[in-house]
């Protein structure tokens, strides 16, 4: 059940925040008070979760269907979206210590860092590794070639991960791409694929302790592949081009936000920060918005209420 406080606990979290309490008094409250701060910050905070998080990453998964709003989530779906909130809902309750006015804007903010802080923890509970990275010893088993040690660190990546890859265990398809990708090669037959996967999998188990505790325990956390059901065949035709287009240009905002608040933090003019990074990210990665961009950033009064609306944002 989403939305556990009514209109006046959420009122009560917006003054909070105004005021810079909202930190302190939920290292304060007791049990029953922290629940109602907890309910109020996630009925705000949900919807952020969903429109920045959820929608691009099931339109990514083509979950056209678990893109369309939280009530056609499949349950998998469902408790990822959960997970997200609660961690936004933990970092604001930790992190907000100062006035915040708008308090959307500053979630906005710490989505990502608040979400990524919670899938490392998680991975850490189950034993996989937080941040995955290529052991010594094991670029040596794999006599240093480059794709088989990249192969290790997507197994070491996929094991923390809760999705299944349909009825397989391993993501071979993605994987053919990615080595394909980087070596320049055609896309493998399976069967090389399956054997690259059998060679990085025994170079790993000449270390049983360590293989047990960050491949099988993680490994044995997922689901079992099931085979799919044309149920879960949505094809990516469903999903309206604008809706793609919208996800794409949210990605893109919350990236330009998270560059442009680092340039504020080095001390650079808002001004030069915004336009900056709005050329970059918009400019150079979104070609439909180049003609649009390059005359609002011609006149200085559109100029004057971009800066004004991302510093709003950003509650500078």
């Amino acid at each position: 059940m989403l939305d556990t406080t009514g209109p006046a606990d959420v009122a009560g979290i917006r003054r909070l925040a105004r005021e810079g309490l909202l930190a302190g008094s939920a290292a304060a409250a007791r049990p029953r008070a922290l629940a109602r701060l907890r309910g109020g910050v996630y009925t705000v905070a949900w919807p952020l979760v969903f429109t920045r998080i959820t929608k691009p990453l099931e339109h990514r998964r083509r979950h056209a269907d678990c893109a369309r709003g939280l009530e056609w989530l499949r349950p998998d779906c469902l408790d990822r979206f959960h997970d997200d909130v609660e961690a936004v809902v933990d970092h604001a309750l930790r992190r907000a210590t100062g006035p915040i006015d708008n308090l959307e804007g500053w979630l906005a903010t710490r989505l990502t860092p608040a979400t990524v802080d919670a899938h490392r923890r998680r991975r850490g509970e189950i034993g996989a590794l937080q941040r995955p990275r290529l052991p010594s010893w094991l670029a040596d088993k794999l006599e240093g070639d480059p794709w088989l040690c990249d192969l290790a660190v997507q197994i070491l990546l996929w094991v923390g991960v809760p999705a299944t890859a349909g009825a397989e265990l391993w993501p071979l398809d993605g994987w053919a791409a990615r080595r394909a990708e980087l070596t320049g090669e055609p896309p493998p037959a399976r069967d090389t694929l399956d054997r690259e996967v059998g060679r990085v999998l025994a170079a790993m188990r000449t270390r049983p302790a360590w293989h047990a505790e960050h491949v099988e325990r993680p490994l044995g956390h997922k689901q079992a592949p099931v085979a799919p059901t044309p149920a879960e065949w949505p094809a990516l035709a469903l999903v309206a081009e604008h809706e793609l287009a919208d996800a794409r240009l949210a990605g893109l905002a919350e990236e330009a936000l998270r560059a442009i608040e680092t340039r504020l933090n080095r001390g650079e003019a808002p001004a030069t920060a915004v336009t900056t990074v709005v050329q970059k990210v918009f400019g150079e990665q979104e070609p439909a918005c180049e003609n649009w961009l390059a005359a609002a950033l011609a006149d200085e009064e559109r100029v004057g209420a971009i800066v004004a609306a991302v510093l709003a944002i950003l509650d500078r």
